[in-house]
């Protein structure tokens, strides 16, 4: 991931980052984001190692079990190793919320440490900067993600659900012409029970999003040969593989084909009559290659969900959940993770409301 943001950023990003930041060399075992703890910068390692751990709630049977077959401590577990050109300290500037993660130097490590609030203001002013970032950021978490999947195993995939459903930040966060473009873009297409829609190792030709309905998510449990996997999925032949995940009103198909290289190992397929709008893949790719603030707000969307996803996987192995404990009392005065707050429930009308009104268009028209 060393050239991520070498291909993404734009000379006069990267010169704005310099201008702003600060370079630090960090000694070995230096600790630099703590889980549980405040996040008060963006971090690109320039040169060096990072090891990124999170700790082990030791009440959670499933985390012990985990432990013990891996002969690991339960006091945390590595999950991932940053190389030069990699972020970290990106979480906050998707969504409210303190390291999920604890990250250490392995070596002597050179890195730019850019201020939260420098960033913060520089993502709502500058779109095309906003645009840039966000979709580095989500290439990288994808990244991250196949490759704790591939390192654990495919059935984590089935402990990782997204803990927030899909439909409260994409019509949170889009605009209103941004949904309006999508309706105009797309074309809605009634799919019957049994129908696949997306085939594992193939290329996806779509951004979908299920208005009416409900899809399955299956994973081959031989995929250790894409292409074999691709080309022996018939057309007209039934999906074979685990069922892992049930998709409803409001969710997306589609839309890590965006950062991601590889075709998704993901098979999709309508489990009763369905109705979704397809957006074929190269209007959006030319939308968000013209449309700054489109793009800064769907790569915004996308990488959140893709931060969501990972901390699912997180904290259903046990691992990385601030919690309380049953019959603990609760404190008024204390913030617990997951607690529903008003901005959460103002979030949740919007996407509501702005979900309805897709609906009644692409039904009025």
């Amino acid at each position: 991931m060393t050239d991520v943001l070498l291909k993404e950023l734009s000379n006069s990003d990267i010169d704005w980052l310099l201008a702003t930041g600060t370079q630090e060399e960090i000694p070995p075992s230096t600790t630099i984001l703590r889980q549980g703890q405040p996040v008060e910068a963006l971090y690109i390692l320039l040169d060096g190692a990072l090891t990124v751990s999170v700790s082990q709630a030791d009440n959670n049977p499933l985390g012990r079990a985990f432990a013990a077959l891996e002969g690991g401590e339960m006091s945390g577990r590595e999950i991932a190793r940053l190389s030069s050109g990699e972020m970290l300290g990106e979480m906050p500037f998707l969504e409210a919320s303190l390291s999920a993660t604890t990250v250490k130097a392995i070596e002597k490590s050179l890195i730019l440490s850019v201020p939260q609030q420098q960033l913060t203001q520089k993502l709502q002013e500058d779109l095309s900067f906003a645009a840039h970032l966000y979709r580095a950021i989500a290439i990288q978490l994808a990244d991250r993600q196949a490759k704790m999947v591939s390192e654990i195993g495919h059935s984590t995939i089935v402990l990782g659900q997204p803990q927030l459903r899909e439909i409260l930040f994409v019509f949170a966060e889009l605009h209103d012409s941004d949904i309006d473009w999508m309706i105009s873009a797309g074309s809605a297409t009634r799919i019957p029970a049994g129908t696949v829609l997306v085939r594992g190792g193939r290329p996806i030709e779509a951004l979908y999003i299920l208005l009416d309905g409900k899809l399955t998510l299956s994973v081959s449990e031989n995929d250790g040969n894409p292409l074999m996997r691709a080309f022996s999925n018939l057309e007209g032949s039934e999906i074979s593989g685990r069922e892992f995940a049930r998709l409803s009103k409001g969710d997306l198909v589609g839309e890590t084909s965006f950062v991601e290289a590889s075709p998704p190992g993901v098979a999709v397929a309508a489990i009763e009559d369905s109705l979704v709008l397809s957006i074929p893949r190269w209007r959006l790719a030319a939308k968000l290659l013209h449309d700054e603030g489109f793009a800064a707000r769907f790569y915004r969307v996308l990488a959140i969900l893709l931060a969501d996803k990972q901390q699912g996987i997180i904290s259903r192995l046990g691992y990385g959940r601030l919690s309380y404990s049953k019959g603990q009392s609760l404190d008024e005065d204390c913030n617990y993770e997951n607690e529903i707050n008003s901005d959460f429930l103002a979030q949740v009308a919007l996407a509501g409301t702005r979900f309805n009104w897709m609906l009644k268009k692409i039904q009025g028209r």
